[in-house]
């Protein structure tokens, strides 16, 4: 486990003279801050400074015999590949009204970090969101009887019919894939892990969870709990997973515990407790990516899908 402290805290001066050897360190101190700053804004550019190619396909994804279509946006690096793949899932807004809002989700900063490293970039919008075809499949029921479970699989089912699609492209190898998701995403890619995947090297898992009504209130938590540790009976990859010290959906007691009880039923992960974002940390994978595209790299190079 690892743990950090609050991102881009602010340095406050009042303007005064020094007036001891401490206060004459001072401006120095404040120099090398900054330094700082414009570092971690010179490998921000960088991340999004990677090459992109992007195009759309229309993915069918079958239930009960009937097929519903997708959009999945596809990112590539230059080059023919074939190149290793990254799903990206997104969330689910606490507003119903919302989902269809957001149109084709492309998640086009967070996708440059994989692309750098030469992963061809998939981001599935989901059954009931943006265009995509299909009512929302995820829902979990009622807040007094919510389950996780289930609605994890459907997730899974969408990211599934992405990484299907692309099996027999010239430019995809199948054989390297791995699962990013953050929040709903995150959820479904823990619960994907859990079925027969061929090709499937890794999860990480941003933030994963379901059920938040409001900061700090979650419907049925120990369901959630016991949602995951059904999933780590079956999960057999390695996991990173990383929340945030000020996530206010899923608050670090309770990823913890998420996390302890899918390792206890045989999971393999590593839990990371990253620092603390903005006001609220379950916005970690938009916000953060100078913290936690050199976490994910290093797992990458440890499951073997980056030299």
């Amino acid at each position: 486990m690892e743990s950090g402290k609050g991102v881009g805290a602010d340095a406050v001066t009042d303007g005064s003279k020094p007036t001891s050897r401490r206060a004459a360190r001072r401006p120095r101190a404040l120099a090398r801050r900054m330094a700082g700053v414009f570092a971690l804004l010179a490998a921000a550019m960088v991340v999004r400074a990677a090459p992109l190619h992007e195009s759309v396909m229309r993915v069918p994804v079958v239930k009960d015999g009937r097929a519903e279509m997708i959009e999945v946006t596809v990112f590539k690096p230059d080059g023919r590949g074939p190149f290793p793949i990254v799903v990206l899932s997104h969330g689910s807004p606490r507003s119903a009204q919302d989902r269809r809002a957001t149109g084709r989700l492309r998640l086009v900063a967070q996708s440059g970090p994989f692309v750098e490293l030469g992963f061809a970039v998939l981001v599935p919008t989901r059954r009931g969101y943006g265009d995509s075809e299909g009512e929302w499949a995820e829902g979990y029921g009622s807040c007094a009887s919510p389950d996780y479970y289930s609605a994890g699989l459907e997730t899974a089912r969408d990211v599934r019919s992405a990484v299907d699609a692309v099996r027999h492209e010239a430019w995809a190898d199948p054989r390297h894939v791995v699962l990013v998701g953050q929040s709903a995403g995150g959820f479904g890619s823990v619960a994907a892990s859990s079925l027969p995947f061929e090709g499937l090297v890794g999860v990480v898992n941003f933030a994963g969870g379901r059920g938040s009504l409001a900061p700090g209130r979650v419907c049925g938590e120990s369901r959630l709990v016991e949602a995951m540790e059904r999933y780590g009976r079956a999960a057999r990859v390695p996991e990173l997973w990383i929340y945030s010290a000020n996530d206010h959906f899923f608050d670090p007691t309770l990823a913890r515990r998420m996390y302890e009880a899918f390792v206890r039923s045989g999971g393999a992960a590593e839990f990371v407790e990253a620092p603390s974002v903005g006001l609220d940390g379950h916005g970690y994978f938009a916000r953060a990516m100078q913290d936690w595209a050199p976490r994910v790299a290093a797992f990458l190079r440890r499951v073997g899908v980056v030299r």
